[in-house]
């Protein structure tokens, strides 16, 4: 929904935020107390946000167990270029947050930044 080249995830954030505040004054987004927002997909069960970037990480893809180490240690989900079910071209792999429960929508952008 929101993208752009470069790492100001602020302006994005504040772009993506805005965006959906717009939408939900039009369209109510279903929301339980206990689960969060709710969703098709049950892995973006709570805030719903999946925060990415796409990021070349050769020494690290020379090495799945490694990278998947890695990443579990920071708690961030790692996808091939095109996003699930892709491999990575080029080195370059799509990395997010796994976690979207039990945290806000700036928890989960600012975990996979710190990670």
């Amino acid at each position: 929904i929101s993208m752009q080249m470069g790492g100001d995830l602020k302006a994005v954030y504040k772009r993506l935020v805005n965006g959906v505040n717009d939408v939900e004054k039009r369209i109510p987004f279903s929301h339980n107390d206990r689960l969060g927002f709710l969703t098709f997909c049950p892995t973006n069960l709570g805030t719903t946000v999946r925060a990415s970037v796409h990021i070349k990480l050769p020494k690290l893809a020379a090495d799945k167990a490694r990278l998947e180490e890695v990443a579990s240690k920071y708690h961030l989900q790692v996808r091939g270029t095109r996003g699930e079910h892709t491999e990575a071209e080029g080195g370059v792999y799509d990395v997010s947050n796994k976690r979207r429960m039990g945290l806000t929508e700036y928890e989960a952008v600012k975990e996979m930044y710190d990670g």
